[in-house]
């Protein structure tokens, strides 16, 4: 597969940070658009997968903070999703007009694709995956299945959304990489099993002291408990 990011839009740059708006091909060949948020160090890259009915603007907010701390990120557009932050998922857009499929698990490929990505084009020495609802569940899977491949998986209210109760328990078995899982207090439950599946001596659970909230979007400044998150968020990432 040829990976070519076609960069077509610069949005605006400071001094911690650029974001940059690119395309790539997905496994399928389909287009995949991304915002690419270059720190001034790229040891580590950090994969940011979104929601169901999101988009990459589900990482406006969080992004910048993670490049501030000297973390390069790609949020990425997958092809199951609609818009968030007023963004619109161009990936879903293109996938609809180009008459392909764009279910939850259609959308394991534009991972898949990101982090082949990722991996040729900049080279980075660690590489950390992290997603949010639905792609949560993709990044462990993923983390099972490719071994070598990745230095950690972050995830953001994970579950069995695949019609299978143990469909990402299979794979969670193999994680033997730095994992960190969170939700909302009330939806442990529906992740309880795929973290007890995971082998991992470096794996990690936060659940905080309030409702808490679903997915990444718990780590904008408008929820509640962000700064909570943001703590154990950090703490981890100082650990890989």
């Amino acid at each position: 597969m040829k990976y070519l990011a076609i960069l077509f839009t610069i949005t605006f740059s400071i001094s911690s940070f650029s974001q940059t708006t690119i395309q790539y091909p997905s496994t399928d060949n389909l287009q995949i658009t991304a915002d690419l948020y270059t720190a001034k160090t790229n040891d580590t890259f950090i994969l940011l997968f979104h929601q169901a009915g999101s988009s990459r603007g589900e990482y406006k907010e969080i992004a910048p903070k993670l490049n501030a701390m000297g973390y390069s990120c790609l949020a990425v557009d997958q092809r199951s999703g609609n818009a968030s932050n007023g963004v619109a998922n161009q990936t879903k857009a293109l996938a609809e007009k180009e008459g392909k499929k764009t279910s939850f698990l259609d959308a394991y490929q534009d991972i898949e694709a990101s982090i082949a990505y990722v991996k040729k084009t900049y080279s980075p020495k660690k590489i950390v995956i992290w997603g949010s609802s639905y792609s949560s569940s993709l990044v462990l899977k993923y983390a099972g299945e490719n071994a070598n491949a990745i230095q950690a998986v972050m995830s953001f209210s994970p579950g069995e959304y695949f019609g299978s109760k143990n469909f990402i328990s299979q794979s969670a078995k193999n994680i033997q990489i730095p994992t960190f899982i969170t939700s909302a207090k009330n939806e442990k439950k529906g992740w309880a099993d795929i973290y007890d599946a995971i082998p991992s001596k470096k794996k990690q659970e936060f659940i905080p002291n309030g409702s808490g909230n679903h997915g990444s979007s718990t780590l904008w400044s408008s929820k509640k408990d962000h700064k909570e998150y943001w703590t154990a968020v950090e703490a981890f990432l100082k650990t890989i």
